[in-house]
């Protein structure tokens, strides 16, 4: 039976996972919530950049309508 992406952000939460959105910015943090808009809040957040040491950030709320995947 298939998952439901929502179910899957679901058995996600408290974890880490890497979020990447429109305009390739990627973040790495652990997965604190999300809502039906797919908008999610990562803590210890940072955004990881190629050929860069990554930027720590903390807790931060990323927009839905902006995430490309999230990889648990």
């Amino acid at each position: 039976m298939s998952q439901r992406p929502l179910d899957v952000l679901n058995e996600a939460l408290n974890s880490p996972v890497i979020v990447r959105l429109k305009g390739g910015r990627e973040f790495r943090g652990e997965l604190q919530g999300y809502d039906m808009h797919m908008n999610l809040v990562l803590d210890n957040a940072e955004e990881l950049k190629e050929n860069e040491a990554s930027r720590k950030l903390g807790t931060i709320i990323v927009r839905g309508d902006t995430v490309v995947y999230v990889s648990p």
